[in-house]
């Protein structure tokens, strides 16, 4: 436990059983009723969510899960969608042994340790050494899976005046992280519209993301893209959608 968040070597630090912990004792301190979960693209991410969320709805919360993302897409959805906290499992830039969480509270307030993270790391701690005082709910929370993505790009696109904007070529390397999903269906797979399917062209792209530094890998974190690797499609027009 940081100031800000939550990191740790796996399996050594951070854990199945600590996630669970950690799921336990955000509950107990927050008291939520809704909160959204969601992790990045690290080998490790989806089974510590799994236990996290494991530990949330023990406790009696509904959890809302968004999947493989980045962490401002659960900042977003935590405000967005009325949520009163939300969780993504992450190291950021740690190397790929590590892992860790970031925790907001309603209206995706950060929580750090002077804000309630050491309180969570104390009551965490407490579960660990097998003081189950902070009993488990009754009843047992539920996991309901969202589709945030497209309210996600609404709001990036209002960043921008594409009546104005004058097409531009640019050239993008995600470096296979969370984010390369989400440039990918901006620049090529969302049509001239929301829910609008792709032409041929973007499908086919689409389809070839896996072999670009689009598509997230978790082996390749914190390091540079390998040399000689050809990115898809290096350069995409933006044009008004």
């Amino acid at each position: 436990f940081k100031a800000y968040d939550i990191r740790g070597q796996v399996p050594d630090q951070l854990n199945e059983d600590v996630a669970y912990a950690i799921g336990i004792a955000y509950a107990s301190f927050l008291g939520p009723e809704r909160v959204v979960v969601g992790h990045d693209i690290r080998l490790s991410s989806p089974d510590l969510t799994k236990h996290l969320v494991e530990g949330l709805t023990d406790a009696g919360v509904e959890v809302t899960h968004i999947g493989q993302c980045g962490t401002e897409e659960i900042y977003f959805a935590t405000e967005h969608f009325e949520m009163d906290g939300g969780i993504v499992v992450t190291a950021s830039h740690n190397p790929k042994d590590y892992n860790g969480m970031k925790l907001v509270r309603e209206g995706s307030r950060p929580i750090s340790g002077d804000t309630g993270l050491d309180d969570i790391r104390k009551i965490a701690e407490e579960w660990l050494a097998g003081d189950r005082s902070r009993s488990v709910s009754r009843k047992k929370g539920s996991v309901t899976p969202l589709a945030h993505r497209d309210d996600f790009l609404d709001l990036l696109m209002t960043h921008l005046n594409l009546v104005t904007l004058k097409p531009l070529k640019i050239v993008v390397n995600a470096g296979n992280g969370a984010a390369g999903p989400v440039l990918l269906w901006i620049t090529v797979c969302r049509g001239a519209g929301r829910g609008e399917a792709p032409a041929a062209a973007g499908r086919d792209a689409c389809a070839a993301a896996s072999a670009s530094s689009s598509s997230p890998s978790g082996l390749n974190i914190a390091s540079l893209p390998k040399v000689g690797a050809t990115p898809l499609s290096a350069t995409q027009t933006l044009r008004p959608m």
